[in-house]
């Protein structure tokens, strides 16, 4: 039995009691429902403070804005006070100037700009994704894979396989849009999001400002945008969807769900998609031209059968993307491919077909571009591992090179031909290893021809490379070998798959085996006087404990938890997570205790509970003695 998938911002949904609020708008929205009051659910509460928890945990919420604040900045306000302070800046919403940063295109002298937009608009525009984002779902189109839950780079890639392999269609049309996000016109996202039902006029103008928010230039300027949804925004993936779902259901509509006389017969895949077989060799014998998308973002692929099929789609959908959307194409960079005889470049990848027996088969690689890009990044990490400042921060840069190759196996090992490209980059690092490294570049061999104790190899590296003889160490720490690689077949994604069903969910993760009454009551009950990471952080601990109390493993009811702060917050103690624990209130009282009295009763209450360790090392930190369970109770 394959082992369910977690999915974090999923569980914080069901501690803030929103998940069933977003089911319903996801049902609503299937039967094509109309929604005119969204405000009171974006507004509400719970889901201020879920946007508090999502924002949180992206790596993003430490970068500055225009007003210089960021996460840190607002951890140390009281719950109630930061919910009126978003729910003030809906009732008239102004947003601040968007910070632009220009970022350099690796392996390429251009920039790609970012819009970076305060921490306040950043947790407004979170507030919105997430009542959104149930509606629209219900919307998009089932080959659409870039910025959506539960869908991936690794599924684009297997759609698009089986649409060369299984399905034959070996003409490929690659478009690249120029400057997509910078060129979205406002005024025709605005009336596509009323056409899929959102249709709330207060929300509506939010997200016009939103778009029209100034930019505050690297020179300090400010520019005024007409169109665009700048790239960093929270919300702007979603619209970016919104915009070319409209491609995806005409592209749709023109093959795969063309509207027939008859009702034909249907299959149903392995992962639960029903296809119009019938239908579609029906179409076949007609003029139809057969045409598949599989899209991510702005980057998308639509496959054919034959080369006039091809020709005549390509001007048809470069003419519907200017007469619908008002977006150009690059000429140079958009082009049909015979996938028999050339490779397309996808996510990263290079895709083509090969003669096998009597089909056609097929192989992919890294893409050239991928292939340099992972060869520079890892021998910049290696001159770095050359010239430490101590041996820590050698072990920390061994480590930093291991994540890198760990993340380019995971991304690329589903290319059929991943083992040729590791092995081209693993002799370029390799030559660079020896040239920089020379005596501290060791291999098993060497330690054995030198009658020395092969150093233990870390757990990360083990679980992937232990059985690799590539593995090398450097001062006795262990590199992971970018040239041991194996080959992963690409999953399509299982239909049933939906963080907005209950069968959907439980196809996703596990359930929490904790007691979501008590849970949702911790949310509904912040303790007084308290900021908003440390009302926040006691329901992660309540959960990641499962509902127990630290020391005593006890399960915990609502009126007996407290959290406890590691190091006091008189002694410089933070609301931080990992200064937190929960624990039993009775335990809480003992680890502060310095009366005999005192702790002779609860130690005698919870003699055959208490771990002892645990306990005298919360003790330790709080600077108050350890308690010796025999010695206590015999005294």
């Amino acid at each position: 039995m394959t082992k369910k998938l977690k999915n974090s911002k999923l569980r914080h949904n069901e501690y803030y009691d929103m998940q069933n609020i977003f089911d319903e708008l996801y049902q609503k929205s299937v039967i094509g429902g109309k929604f005119r009051n969204l405000m009171q659910h974006i507004t509400c509460e719970n889901n201020i403070r879920l946007a508090y928890r999502n924002i949180k945990n992206n790596t993003g919420s430490n970068t500055y804005g225009t007003d210089f604040m960021n996460i840190k900045d607002i951890e140390r306000i009281d719950v109630d006070e930061f919910v009126q302070i978003i729910q003030r800046k809906f009732m008239n919403y102004q947003p601040k100037a968007v910070k632009r940063v220009e970022i350099p295109k690796e392996g390429s002298d251009k920039t790609r700009p970012l819009g970076i937009p305060t921490i306040f608009d950043r947790m407004v525009q979170q507030c919105v994704l997430q009542v959104l984002e149930p509606i629209c779902e219900a919307k998009f189109y089932e080959h659409s894979y870039g910025f959506r839950p539960n869908r991936s780079v690794e599924q684009a890639i297997a759609k698009s396989y089986m649409n060369m392999q299984v399905s034959n269609l070996h003409y490929c049309i690659d478009i690249d849009i120029k400057g997509f996000f910078d060129n979205v016109n406002h005024s025709k996202l605005l009336k596509q999001i009323w056409t899929m039902g959102i249709q709330d006029k207060q929300l509506l103008a939010i997200i016009g400002k939103m778009l029209k928010a100034p930019i505050k230039m690297p020179d300090k300027s400010i520019y005024y945008p007409t169109k665009g949804t700048p790239q960093g925004g929270i919300l702007s993936p979603l619209l970016s969807n919104i915009v070319l779902n409209e491609l995806d259901w005409w592209i749709s509509s023109n093959w795969e769900n063309m509207p027939t006389r008859y009702d034909y017969y249907t299959t149903t895949a392995k992962n639960g998609t029903v296809c119009r077989t019938g239908a579609h060799e029906a179409l076949r014998k007609t003029a139809v031209k057969e045409m598949r998308i599989v899209r991510y973002a702005d980057d998308f692929k639509i496959f054919c059968r034959d080369y006039n099929s091809a020709l005549k789609t390509f001007h048809a959908v470069k003419g519907w993307l200017k007469d619908r959307l008002k977006l150009d194409i690059s000429p140079e960079k958009s082009k049909i491919v015979n996938l028999r005889k050339r490779y397309s470049d996808f996510l990263g990848f290079k895709l083509k077909v090969h003669k096998k027996r009597n089909k056609y088969t097929v192989t992919s690689n890294m893409s050239d571009k991928a292939v340099k890009k992972a060869t520079n990044k890892l021998i910049e990490q290696i001159k770095l591992i050359q010239n430490p400042k101590n041996a820590k921060d050698r072990y920390k840069m061994i480590q930093n090179y291991n994540s890198k190759v760990i993340g380019i196996h995971n991304y690329y090992r589903i290319a059929t031909r991943i083992t040729l490209d590791c092995r081209k980059i693993a002799y370029q690092t390799m030559v660079v290893f020896k040239n920089r490294m020379r005596k501290d570049f060791k291999s098993v061999k060497s330690y054995k021809r030198r009658k020395q104790k092969v150093p233990n190899i870390s757990k990360a590296v083990k679980i992937g490379y232990g059985k690799s003889s590539q593995i090398r160490f450097i001062s006795d720490y262990a590199v992971a070998p970018i040239g041991y690689v194996q080959n992963k077949i690409p999953k399509c994604k299982k239909k049933s798959v939906n963080k907005y069903t209950k069968e959907g969910r439980a196809e996703i993760h596990d359930n929490l085996g904790i007691d979501t009454f008590i849970l949702l009551k911790l949310m509904r009950n912040p303790v007084n006087n308290r900021s908003v990471q440390f009302a926040d952080n006691r329901i992660s601990l309540y959960a990641g404990q499962y509902g127990k109390c630290a020391v005593t493993g006890i399960k915990l009811n609502y009126n007996d938890i407290h959290c406890h702060h590691k190091t006091p917050r008189h002694k410089g103690g933070t609301d931080e997570y990992k200064n937190l624990i929960i624990v039993h209130k009775d335990i809480h009282r003992l680890i502060h205790a310095t009366s005999y009295g005192t702790i002779i009763r609860y130690i005698s209450e919870y003699k055959e509970q208490i771990d002892l360790r645990k306990l005298n090392e919360l003790r330790n930190l709080v600077q108050n003695n350890e308690i010796s369970l025999d010695n206590t109770i015999a005294g």
